[in-house]
């Protein structure tokens, strides 16, 4: 994400966070090899979602409604008695007030228990209507209602154009760490969710052109009304837009479609630059990361979103476009890291924000040969590059864009000047091979990172605070 502005020209560095081994992986036995591992943690559950949504729009799609199921597998060795969903949309709203309900409304559960709304009423806990055991399915369903915020955020209003970013409910997800029900800390993300596949079908005006993650085919559905069908595979999250939008489509070099989608306002340099540049981008990460995966990606651009800044999800990127472009490079980079290789965004921002804007950076081809020293001193005796969301929300939101773009993006210039660029190269091609579609912790960054050498990086973590 980028909730501030970030141009073209200017764009900030990543970071590197790696576990002490004092050895190459070729170098140790097989019971150094196991002494080193850290203990297995309790598998991420509930996972393999798999969501079914379909919603009617009203004439100009504000109001959605319909019903939406979702699917899950137990990962877990003990029985999963319940499942937590995020009503993330309700993030900056909170439970609404008399008069103005929640923008994110749910109903009608089947398949479980509803308990009453916590979390600001971003979490719904759901007691399963019978303890599911290791490796089984189950589902539950529910009626959605969604009313677009009037406001310009990344679920929210432009002119006669509505984003629908963070709208869906998402499983969320309980491991070694207990339930994840972190909050919405109003910037930045805190979203941690599992892989899964999403098919949405979404009933709306004709008249207004529906981007949104995955391939969609539309036909025709009631007198004056389109029925758009969007099926996405290996997905984190779901989002679409609905509006008198623009189109153009172009196909990169390496096969990827891209389609651009704008508003009457958005200045036509603004989109050239943004579609050539998320053009090149995606097959220069593809090449360096690891081929995109989804086939599409949608770009959708006002020149309104200043304020609220750039946003990406997968298979679709929301950028605030102004005559010299935007932050498209940057928001493409996390198709790969968030996207492709998750991580816990509210517990390790660092691991997608840093590396996004690495990526981004050599995109741009900057010169960061001295940017860590050019940075001097930290910006308080506190800050470190693995710091939570919760860290940054408590009173240290200036911290967020220093460490996390600008001393992120650095230290991995700095570990590969380290490493090696050769070496770094490839450390990252296996590192996202190793977590494709599947979650990253910076422990698991750091073990990549250690084997990729003979050096010791303690040293390395310690000073780029890296913990």
């Amino acid at each position: 994400m980028n909730s501030f502005r970030v141009w073209r020209p200017l764009l900030l560095v990543v970071s590197a966070a790696l576990l002490l081994v004092p050895q190459t992986a070729a170098a140790q036995s097989p019971a150094a090899l196991a002494a080193a591992q850290p203990p297995r943690a309790a598998a991420a559950t509930p996972d393999r979602p798999s969501y079914d949504v379909t919603l009617r729009a009203d004439a100009d799609g504000t109001q959605w409604t319909g019903r939406q199921t979702v699917s899950f597998r137990n990962a877990a060795r003990k029985p999963l008695r319940f499942v937590d969903v995020r009503l993330w949309g309700n993030g900056t709203d909170g439970c609404g007030a008399p008069g103005r309900p929640s923008p994110v409304r749910v109903g009608r559960v089947a398949g479980g228990t509803p308990h009453p709304l916590t979390v600001g009423c971003t979490a719904l806990r759901i007691d399963l209507a019978r303890p599911l055991p290791y490796g089984a399915r189950a589902s539950v369903s529910f009626d959605v209602a969604l009313a677009v915020p009037d406001r310009i955020h990344r679920f929210g209003r432009d002119g006669a154009y509505r984003f629908l970013g963070n709208a869906l409910p998402l499983l969320s997800v309980q491991d070694a760490q207990g339930r994840h029900l972190d909050p919405d800390v109003g910037f930045g993300e805190s979203f941690y969710t599992l892989a899964g596949d999403f098919r949405v079908v979404l009933d709306h005006p004709s008249a207004l052109k529906v981007p949104a993650t995955g391939t969609t085919t539309r036909r025709a559905g009631a007198a004056g009304r389109t029925l758009s069908t969007s099926v996405a595979r290996g997905v984190r999250d779901f989002a679409w837009a609905a509006g008198p939008f623009r189109t153009k489509s172009v196909t990169s070099p390496g096969g990827v479609r891209l389609n651009a989608y704008w508003t009457d306002t958005t200045p036509a340099s603004g989109i050239e630059i943004d579609l050539a540049d998320a053009t090149r981008a995606t097959d220069e990460f593809g090449r360096r990361f690891g081929r995109y995966p989804y086939g599409e990606i949608d770009l959708v651009m006002s020149d309104h979103l200043d304020d609220f800044g750039s946003m990406e999800f997968p298979g679709l990127v929301l950028l605030s476009t102004e005559p010299e472009g935007s932050a498209a490079v940057h928001e493409i980079a996390h198709q790969w890291w968030y996207g492709i290789v998750g991580n816990d965004e509210y517990t390790s921002p660092w691991l997608d924000e840093s590396f996004a804007q690495y990526a981004n950076q050599l995109y741009y081809g900057e010169d960061t040969r001295t940017c860590w020293q050019d940075l001097g001193e930290w910006p308080s005796a506190t800050a470190a590059l693995t710091r939570s969301m919760g860290y940054f929300a408590d009173g240290r939101r200036g911290e967020f864009v220093q460490v996390l773009y600008r001393r992120g993006s650095c230290a991995l210039h700095d570990l590969e000047r380290t490493l090696g660029t050769p070496a770094m190269e490839a450390m990252l091609r296996r590192y996202a091979r190793d977590h494709w579609q599947g979650v990253s912790t910076t422990e698991d960054f750091k073990r990549a990172a250690q084997a990729a050498t003979t050096k010791d990086l303690g040293p390395f973590w310690e000073e780029h605070r890296i913990h």
